[in-house]
């Protein structure tokens, strides 16, 4: 008669609890920036600490502080226009929706671009914008 090994022991709760946690990183991610990059859904798996410190970064850069959330959004929105940045254009101006940032607010960011960084930078990131905020 065989006998049995007994199967390995995991604490209770810990996968289902990590992944929840997982998700809730994520969700709040793609609040906070329109959608998760490809980037951030493959740290969870091929470096799990890795994401967990980039995000908990990233909760400290986007939470409210002594500059808010919105013009937060508003200086990534500039900075990735004069960097010419479509993807990062693009989810900064979704996540922007996502806390009721108006055109007529990127549309004033984007002319400090201007004087900045000059008329590729506006004229790319007004592409942009009226593309993403019809």
């Amino acid at each position: 008669m065989a006998v049995k090994k007994p199967a390995a022991k995991k604490a209770p709760g810990t996968l289902p609890a990590q992944k929840a946690a997982t998700d809730k990183k994520l969700k709040n991610l793609e609040t906070k920036i329109g959608k998760v990059p490809k980037f951030f859904r493959e740290l969870t798996t091929s470096e799990p600490e890795m994401f967990n410190l980039v995000m908990r970064f990233e909760e400290h850069i986007w939470d409210d502080g002594k500059v808010s959330k919105k013009t937060k959004k508003l200086i990534a929105i500039a900075i990735a226009a004069a960097l010419r940045d479509q993807h990062a254009v693009r989810a900064q101006l979704a996540g922007a929706k996502n806390l009721g940032v108006t055109k007529a607010e990127v549309e004033e960011a984007l002319r400090v671009t201007f004087l900045l960084s000059g008329m590729p930078a506006y004229v790319y990131g007004k592409a942009q914008l009226d593309e993403v905020m019809k």
